[in-house]
């Protein structure tokens, strides 16, 4: 049975690796379009109706310097004159999406070259009332183009996408484009105004006020069509009458440029676009994410990382499997031995008597254990879902949504394990351990995001979150989380974890211990490799948070997670092991304390990618980044802490179990028997998957230093020279870089050059 678990999980491991990249399946269905006309056709034959009107939407404002989004109505754009917003669910909310209609509306198949939509006319004189309010608005729109504010629009739940050329024959799609840019006092064009040589002059702003879309579709044959793609390219155009919209071509044409001292004189910027629509039959409407998807960061790193990942469980896999061996040793030579010479024993086994010794705050300790194991359950199966393309950017807010739902719903494991850890160390204060595991944990994180709502608030933001939306939520902690864990701690407290040995009356004496014995080296030591292991995903994981980057990686995620909970449970047995020899039984709170501090590292990468990656603009921004820091530590510590502290529970447990046996069990033998196995199948299945990376990806390394060397000659004019060469039988890249004796120029900004 242990052979053929053992194979199973060997298997699975195996499929983890080949199926990295998740799908996502649409829940929305497919809307047909087509012109009026065929219309017209259909309604006269009582055939299955197709749309001819496409609606465009609006939602928030963004930027990647600022971490406070607006609403589309709070700047000064044209309005649409029947307001209708889509119901949006929990997790759209919560991340500040507010969906509108547009003024932006168009019929299918018919094209339009620099349609006008709306004039905003701002007056120098008039009251002061009028002229404050002008003076806010313009204020308002240039402070959103300095700090690079972002559009998101929206067609048949798609987003309108910006695509431009980042690298030679490399473009990237962004689900937004920014409402303009600036050119500083030096001449230094900022953001988009690099795109275009137009936008030169100095201490000038430059509105995006025209809008060139393009709509793909793909063409049925029942004269119906789908939607499959809409792009745009954003433009400045002054327009020679607040009513007339002439299009010129993007050679001549003057930009719509706006200065400080223009707010005292009159200004009107018309608004306008151009949609031509393009046939596109070879893109299916079940795939029509994927120019959006394919443009992102590509996969070569991640496969990079999860290699390193692999190379660091091999390496504990391997002082595991020969610390398991000498246990073995060891158990069998104690057990044949008499009473008289086992206790003259020294190490890991004189501390029989006090190893099940229950802490000191077992109670803090057992409430970070439930809400752990609740952490755990609601991210795997999240994960799971993400991979089945359940979460996909298509499905808006259902990531987040999800994380809420089965967060709640998991309270009845964390009252379980929480109840039952306490009832095993011996606590008598029940009721308080049931109501700090509904209450604390969750009291601090609603706490912190009040605050930060607070300030939402006093922004003026739409991310901050209604009071009604806020009761919702209360209503789902008091009325359903807090019932659950009671039902959970009830099944808790019904019977205690049961020991495999006696604890003594009297506490043994831990002898002084060594410089590499004492808690915090090991604790700094163990939570090294697993922060190792993770910290290129963080970087995707944080630019999709911060840059409003589309990140869909989930089976990447999934598979970094697996990598995460391996060497966090062997580096704790590791460390564990070593205290437990040197007769130090206080193990309960350092492995817990162990593993949960690769959250440390997690948070000094975090100050490191504010300082390093980050531009941000004002107190509030700063505040509410490191806000939302703190609560992702805080969860991301109970995660691994709790993840090491059982990993070394079972290991203590099963080692000191077979101690009061004459000879081991052949349950016992088959479980030694089988860990063994495990890890050297585990071990040769990395080893053969580590040569078959390096030769299929043999072709993808060449190019991976074909375009390093492009990127460093463009962006530090250092001149690269790639050359093959062979040793005997072996070959490889010889990459050598001469700097040249020239002033450095620097790279471009990152709008232009994609880079993180």
């Amino acid at each position: 049975m242990t052979r053929k678990i053992s194979i199973l999980l060997v298997c699975c491991f195996i499929l983890a690796t080949h199926v990295v990249e998740a799908f996502y399946f649409p829940l929305h269905a497919p809307v047909s379009f087509c012109t009026p006309a065929v219309q017209k056709y259909h309604e006269a034959e009582h055939r299955s109706l197709c749309k001819s009107d496409i609606n465009m939407f609006v939602n928030r404002l963004d930027s990647v310097e600022t971490v406070i989004p607006y609403d589309y109505d709070r700047y000064d754009f044209c309005q649409s004159q029947q307001e209708y917003s889509p119901s949006e669910n929990l997790g759209q909310v919560v991340f500040g999406e507010r969906i509108t209609s547009s003024p932006y509306n168009f019929t299918f198949g018919k094209n339009n070259t620099c349609k006008k939509v709306c004039t905003k006319s701002y007056k120098a004189g008039g009251e002061e009332a009028e002229k404050a309010e002008m003076k806010h608005k313009l204020n308002f729109l240039l402070r959103g183009i300095q700090l690079n504010y972002q559009h998101h629009w929206i067609i048949d739940n798609m987003p309108v996408s910006w695509c431009y050329e980042v690298l030679i024959g490399s473009r990237y799609c962004s689900p937004g484009f920014p409402i303009g840019c600036y050119v500083d006092k030096d001449g230094n064009r900022k953001d988009a105004c690099v795109i275009d040589a137009h936008y030169e002059r100095a201490q000038h702003y430059y509105v995006f006020n025209h809008i060139n879309i393009t709509i793909f579709y793909q063409p049925l044959i029942d004269d119906t069509n789908l939607l499959v793609s809409a792009k745009l390219e954003p433009l400045s155009m002054k327009h020679k009458t607040p009513d007339e919209c002439v299009f010129l071509n993007s050679l001549n044409y003057e930009p719509m440029s706006l200065q400080k001292s223009d707010l005292n004189k009159d200004l009107d910027i018309t608004y306008s676009y151009s949609v031509h629509f393009i046939p596109s039959p070879n893109v299916y409407w079940a795939s029509r994410w994927d120019y959006i998807l394919d443009s992102m960061p590509h996969t070569n790193i991640q496969w990079f990382s999860i290699l390193n990942s692999l190379v660091v469980i091999l390496f504990l896999s391997g002082m595991l499997l020969i610390l398991l061996r000498k246990l073995y040793k060891d158990i069998s030579r104690y057990n044949q031995q008499d009473l008289e010479k086992a206790q003259e024993e020294s190490g890991w086994r004189v501390v029989h008597g006090d190893v099940f010794r229950p802490p000191k705050g077992g109670m803090l300790l057992s409430i970070f254990l439930g809400t752990g194991a609740q952490i755990i359950i609601t991210s795997f199966l999240t994960l799971g879902l993400a991979c089945l393309g359940l979460l996909s950017p298509a499905n808006r807010g259902s990531l987040m949504t999800c994380v809420m739902v089965l967060y709640v719903l998991l309270g009845f494991i964390a009252g379980y394990v929480s109840s039952r850890i306490y009832k095993t160390f011996g606590g008598e204060r029940w009721k308080s351990n049931v109501l700090s595991t509904s209450f604390l944990i969750p009291g601090i994180i609603f706490g912190i995001f009040f605050i930060l709502n607070l300030i939402l608030w006093y922004e003026h933001s739409s991310a901050a979150i209604p009071f009604s939306t806020l009761v919702a939520i209360l209503a789902l902690w008091f009325f359903v989380s807090t019932p659950l864990v009671l039902i959970g701690a009830y099944f808790g407290l019904k019977r205690p974890i049961e020991f495999p040995l006696p604890t003594n009356e009297i506490p043994r004496h831990i002898p002084k211990r060594s410089c590499c014995t004492r808690p915090l080296p090991g604790i700094i030591m163990g939570g090294i490799l697993p922060f190792g292991c993770i910290f290129v995903q963080l970087f995707f994981i944080l630019n999709g948070i911060w840059s409003h980057q589309v990140y869909y990686m989930f089976g990447f995620l999934s598979l970094v997670a697996i990598i995460l909970v391996i060497t966090c449970s062997e580096a704790t047995i590791i460390l564990c092991y070593f205290h437990l020899r040197a007769e130090n039984y206080h193990w309960w709170w350092r492995s817990f304390v162990t593993s949960g501090f690769t959250a440390i590292y997690f948070f000094i990468y975090c100050i490191h990618y504010f300082a390093s990656k980050l531009t941000m603009h004002g107190w509030a921004s700063t505040v509410l980044y490191f806000g939302y820091t703190i609560i992702m530590v805080i969860l991301f510590f109970l995660f691994c802490g709790t993840m090491g502290f059982f990993a070394c529970f079972l290991f203590v447990t099963k080692i000191y179990g077979s101690l009061n046996q004459i000879k081991m069990t052949p349950t016992m033998a088959g479980f030694w028997s089988s860990m063994l196995e495990y890890f050297i199948l585990t071990t040769l299945f990395l080893l053969y998957h580590a040569i078959a990376f390096f030769v299929y990806a043999k072709d993808t390394l060449m190019a991976l230093a074909s375009e390093t060397a492009s990127k460093v000659r463009q962006d530090y004019d250092i001149p690269v020279k790639m050359k093959k060469r062979k040793r005997g039988k072996k070959g490889g890249v010889h990459v050598r870089a001469r700097l040249r004796k020239r002033k450095f120029r620097p790279a471009l900004p990152s709008i232009v050059t994609g880079n993180c």
